[in-house]
């Protein structure tokens, strides 16, 4: 006879301890003992029956048997519901069940700081897992990691959530005693827990859009660095200097990067060498510019005036520099000196600069018949924003410089900016009115008669005051 077993009954006996492996010779076994019990029991009970006491005998031993089996039916119901015995002492059991069983002090949330954390360590096996091992020893946890391979040593770049109380000094000490070397920390907030993959296509995705995002966006992707652009001539049309080649320069704290519209890119950043990796990102956002070619914001707002005309808002671009010639035209000189700080020479050069999206963003304000009365910059300085106005005579102190200025203080905050500043005259009264009406806190510094005055915009403003004019419904 043949017994066949399923694969899952197999794996269930198997689990329980219980795999049999059938054969016929057990069967045959089995067989002949059941045949042999049998013959016994029909021996015994004609031995029995046939005696002088024999119908005594099988109903005392029916009596015992049934006594006997109601016995071990309580028995092992009594102890089916017994509590299990103690644990022996030292058993793996018993240290789960006291552990279990002993209330303990709650665990309080404890206080927790972010930081950002950059190391240098051999790139042979065993060396990030020490590093790990030295920063649970600190209960520090961490939450994102990024290599950037450097031939035989790779850098680890960490975002950490580590305890309150844990210094920096002593964070480094650790790390160092775990093989690193180089170790740069620094404090993080919230935005840094946005990976690096979905941060990137973001910051793809707002280059885009809009041509200026570009410096913003190395900014942002590489951390707290100085970003400069250099034109490719001068005002007067003179070569600015050697130009890097189209697949970009890097020197350990300085990135050299063409221009997608002209001239050069610089990125520097002093505390912290820039990796190859950081750099083929930096390319690759250049290289996606490129590609796109000028691009501007068309969106506009329509306004009124608090008289009554409608003028409109919108994003401007180097195709207004006619446009801007012509505005500067109907200006008086005292205007454009107050402006400019002097006489204006090469204004066509200039305006191609102000008006690139390379250098900052420009709001141009026109009226109902598209003639442009007013610009407003937002000029990218290295790590400062500075904002410039120029409105033409006709439409001054009717609320025009007013709103330029609150919409492109609104641009620098969007940009991540602390502040932003402003230089002109001393005697330009409506430029310092406009700043006090932004409600911030600003400083003032004054030398040789020229007017530096900068706005805070990380602290708290004030209690906003109503707008110039009003969005008119289109």
């Amino acid at each position: 006879m043949t017994d066949v077993t399923s694969p899952r009954n197999a794996r269930r006996a198997k689990a329980h301890g219980t795999h049999r492996a059938h054969h016929w010779r057990r069967d045959v076994v089995e067989l002949a003992a059941l045949f042999t019990a049998v013959a016994v029991a029909d021996a015994v009970a004609n031995l029995i029956g046939h005696g002088p006491d024999g119908p005594f005998l099988l109903v005392t031993s029916a009596v015992v048997l049934v006594a006997t089996a109601a016995f071990h039916t309580w028995w092992a119901r009594r102890h089916s519901h017994a509590p299990p015995p103690p644990p022996s002492p030292g058993g793996a059991a018993g240290a789960v069940t006291d552990r279990a069983a002993a209330p303990g002090p709650r665990t309080e949330p404890r206080e927790t700081a972010l930081w950002r954390m950059r190391t240098t360590v051999r790139d042979t096996p065993g060396s990030l897992a020490a590093l790990c091992g030295a920063l649970a020893a600190l209960d520090v946890d961490i939450l994102t990691l990024q290599t950037h391979p450097l031939g035989d040593s790779t850098v680890d770049e960490f975002l950490l959530r580590a305890p309150a109380s844990l210094e920096a000094h002593r964070l480094t000490r650790e790390v160092a005693a775990a093989g690193g070397t180089g170790t740069w920390t620094e404090r993080a907030d919230a935005h840094d827990l946005v990976d690096t993959p979905t941060r990137v296509l973001g910051l793809a995705t707002r280059t885009a859009l809009d041509a200026a995002e570009l410096p913003l966006a190395l900014r942002q992707l590489l951390g707290r660095c100085t970003i400069r652009s250099r034109p490719a001539f001068t005002v007067t049309g003179r070569p600015t200097g050697d130009m890097p080649p189209v697949e970009g320069v890097l020197e350990e704290t300085v990135m050299h990067l063409r221009d997608p519209g002209g001239g050069a890119i610089t990125v520097e950043r002093p505390y912290l060498p820039f990796t190859p990796t950081e750099f083929a990102r930096a390319r690759a956002l250049v290289e996606l510019d490129a590609r796109l070619g000028p691009r501007i914001p068309r969106g506009q707002d329509v306004l009124t005036l608090p008289e009554g005309p409608e003028i409109t808002v919108r994003r401007a671009g180097q195709d207004d520099v006619p446009a801007a010639l012509a505005m500067h035209e109907r200006c008086s000189d005292r205007t454009l000196s107050l402006r400019y700080h002097g006489p204006v020479g090469d204004a066509d050069r200039y305006l191609n600069h102000l008006l690139s999206p390379r250098h900052g963003r420009t709001l141009a304000v026109e009226t109902a018949s598209g003639r442009l009365v007013a610009l407003g910059h937002l000029l990218w300085d290295g790590d400062e924003t500075e904002v410039a106005l120029l409105v033409e005579d006709d439409w001054q102190r009717r609320g025009v410089g007013s709103e330029l200025l609150r919409r492109l203080v609104g641009m620098a905050g969007e940009a991540g900016c602390d502040s932003v500043y402003a230089v002109t005259q001393a005697s330009n009264t409506g430029m310092v009115a406009a700043m006090r009406g932004l409600g911030l806190p600003l400083d003032y510094q004054i030398e040789e008669g020229t007017l530096v005055v900068t706005a805070r915009l990380d602290a708290a403003p004030a209690p906003q005051r109503p707008a110039p004019f009003e969005q008119a419904e289109r």
